[in-house]
């Protein structure tokens, strides 16, 4: 096939505002990624931005598997569908890809690309 590019996990991000630390979450205007290396301002690195990734979780949210969730800027985490969004949050850019009980402040999802309403 004379037009494939790659498999499309990864994007390279040009980073306009404060550092990015490796691993952090970026907010792709309609998508969300992770930064697979630091990118320092001004800086291109790559952000993956499909996958199963383990990304910060708001301690109080609770959902299930296959739940959609908010992405909560302020916060910079993940919170459950129950959440209301505020300026600037995402929701529908990852679902859970295991539960999420209260108190814990990590959690696993599925980035879902291009799936995002920016509130």
């Amino acid at each position: 096939m004379d037009n494939y590019v790659d498999d499309g996990t990864t994007v390279n991000y040009t980073n306009a505002g404060s550092a990015i630390a490796s691993g952090d979450v970026v907010v792709l205007k309609h998508s969300l990624g992770v930064a697979l290396v630091d990118i320092a301002t001004g800086d291109t690195g790559a952000v993956q931005v499909k996958g199963k990734v383990s990304v910060p979780k708001v301690s109080a949210a609770v959902f299930v598997a296959g739940e959609k969730l908010v992405y909560d800027v302020s916060a910079g985490a993940f919170d459950d569908s129950a959440a209301v969004a505020a300026a600037g949050d995402l929701t529908g850019a990852a679902v859970a890809a295991a539960d999420g009980a209260a108190t814990e402040t990590t959690c696993t999802v599925i980035l879902t690309p291009g799936n995002a309403t920016l509130t």
